[in-house]
């Protein structure tokens, strides 16, 4: 007996119900989603716009998705909330405007769907870009100096040059600037910030 079509219907039915379920159940589901309007007249969720939209490609390009996960997880399924990463658990609406989703694999590092609203410091960042362990003592992330440029100083000092610790070896007259990607980079790290309270982020 030849149990050929019997077959083939069942590993058709198997994928459509797999891409019915996986695909189409939370595009449809996003596709009715809208932001929330805020007081003031104000929306939540924003899209990226200008160097954070450039910087979201070059968080992409350079592979930060393999090590940090921007993804909060409700209270009892972990600690992100105790370690202080966001007020709240993500939901849906929170990546309205993410395409693609950067939710990340692993946490090699910690997670920075809210390291806007924890560090809003630029400086910090690039210091952190350019010396991971000397701003996060034991950490494993590598150094981006690629994203910075050491420069003499011509005139007065830039006013976009890094404000280093005194003990860095940074030759006198010098000064390091970060190039137009990292300050891009920086600019998308500023702009993760998902603080906003949410209805349906409200513990049952």
């Amino acid at each position: 007996m030849n149990h050929g079509p019997t077959i083939f219907l069942g590993v058709l039915l198997t994928f459509a119900s797999a891409w019915l379920g996986l695909v189409f159940a939370p595009y449809a589901q996003m596709g009715e989603m809208r932001p929330l309007a805020l007081d003031g007249g104000d929306f939540y969720p924003k899209p990226y716009a200008g160097l954070a939209a450039r910087g979201r490609e070059i968080y992409k390009a350079e592979g930060c998705v393999y090590c940090h996960s921007q993804q909060i997880r409700p209270e009892g399924y972990g600690g992100d909330i105790e370690r202080g990463w966001g007020p709240r658990r993500s939901v849906p609406r929170d990546y309205l405007y993410d395409q693609p989703h950067l939710l990340g694999s692993m946490r090699t590092g910690p997670d920075l769907f809210n390291i806007g609203a924890r560090q809003p410091d630029a400086n910090w960042h690039y210091l952190h870009l350019y010396d991971p362990q000397a701003m996060s003592p034991g950490s494993t992330m590598p150094p981006f100096r690629f994203l910075f440029e050491l420069r003499k100083i011509v005139g007065k000092p830039s006013d976009r040059a890094l404000k280093p610790p005194k003990e860095w070896p940074i030759e006198p007259g010098h000064e390091l600037v970060p190039t137009t990607d990292g300050e891009a980079l920086v600019a998308y790290l500023k702009a993760l910030d998902h603080t906003t309270p949410l209805p349906e982020a409200e513990s049952p």
